[in-house]
């Protein structure tokens, strides 16, 4: 029952991953860049505090008396996973919130699993039982649900190359935008890592009252203050060499107060996936490392599903959307695939 809740929560962070870039649309007279760090903020910044006093006994105190190492550690892999969430950002701008997602999360899922699977030492048991074995297949099975959406994705490229490809509007680039996937799609597994390094501030979490389910939430505040520290850096010298630090001070205040405003809705909905994520992990069970795959197919899932909504895919060919579909559904799979590998575990 407990995975079964786990994995409920692990959609939910997906749904929230996947939705938190749609109200860039209404954003008007800003650069990226502004968008992007002032969301940031919100989610990188003053949500991990605010989650964190929410559900956690003690909260400054867990903070404060947790192991230096292990508040290092999860800092400064939340400095890595800032470069590779900057670059999946890039992904989303050059590739569209579908295929963008795809890629990044494709790679995302296998270095997210495997890597805190073998830190655990838990290779072996992934391969010698049956319930291993199954969990390896969904995610094998995930991946290629992943291949199918990038393959959509490919052939609406083709398309768009035929039509509006040449358009001034259009910024779909499908090789800068593949190469910033991959190379985002590594470093954001950094996040899964963080959360492996970062349990000692959850023992302490445990230790001072704070409930099972909440006890991953503290590690936020250190993981993604260090995310924060790339992306910060990144967008001030964009926004400094294109002069438009006056973004923050625009004339219109009614424009300005409604880019704030969905600024702050896109952060929260950007914390609500590891907040839930935090929350879905620790009901996973001996495989909770898993939960990483579950995760990033419900995003990818989720994600598609939004760039079908905000017609990402209306001039796609009727192949091209068979394709897409097939892939979301061979995803679905692969979550039920690492949901019943969990339950062979626990039924024992």
């Amino acid at each position: 029952m407990s995975q079964l809740f786990g994995a409920l929560l692990l959609w939910l962070g997906g749904l929230s991953s996947a939705s938190f870039y749609a109200p860039v649309h209404r954003v008007k007279q800003w650069a990226w860049a502004t968008y992007w760090i002032t969301l940031g903020f919100a989610a990188w910044i003053i949500m991990p505090i605010v989650g964190g006093l929410l559900v956690t006994n003690d909260l400054f105190h867990v903070l404060s008396t947790s192991p230096t190492q292990a508040r290092l550690l999860a800092y400064l892999f939340g400095v890595l996973w800032g470069f590779g969430g900057l670059m999946a950002a890039l992904a989303l701008r050059y590739l569209g919130l579908g295929l963008g997602n795809s890629i990044a999360l494709g790679v995302c899922a296998i270095v997210g699993t495997l890597v805190p699977a073998a830190m655990e030492h838990k290779m072996n048991l992934l391969i010698s039982s049956l319930s291993g074995q199954v969990i390896l297949l969904g995610l094998f099975v995930c991946l290629i649900g992943i291949v199918f959406c990038g393959w959509a994705g490919y052939l609406k490229e083709k398309s768009i190359a035929k039509t509006a490809g040449d358009s001034p509007d259009s910024e779909f680039a499908f090789g800068k935008g593949l190469l910033v996937g991959i190379g985002g799609g590594i470093m954001s597994a950094f996040m899964a890592i963080s959360f492996t390094f970062g349990k000692p501030i959850a023992d302490a979490s445990l230790q001072a009252g704070t409930q099972e389910v909440f006890k991953n939430i503290p590690i936020l505040v250190f993981s993604l203050a260090g995310g924060f520290t790339t992306n910060f850096l990144y967008t001030m010298i964009l926004n400094i060499r294109d002069k438009r630090l006056g973004d923050w001070n625009l004339a219109d205040r009614k424009v300005l107060m409604i880019n704030l405003f969905w600024a702050l809705v896109s952060g929260i909905m950007w914390y609500g996936q590891y907040f839930f994520y935090g929350m879905g992990e620790t009901q996973m069970g001996e495989y909770k490392f898993a939960s990483w795959s579950i995760f990033m197919a419900s995003i990818v899932i989720c994600a598609n599903l939004w760039g079908i909504a905000l017609k990402e895919w209306k001039d796609a060919s009727t192949k091209t959307k068979v394709v897409l579909w097939i892939g979301i559904l061979i995803l679905i799979l692969s979550i039920c695939l690492v949901g019943l590998g969990n339950y062979l575990d626990t039924a024992k």
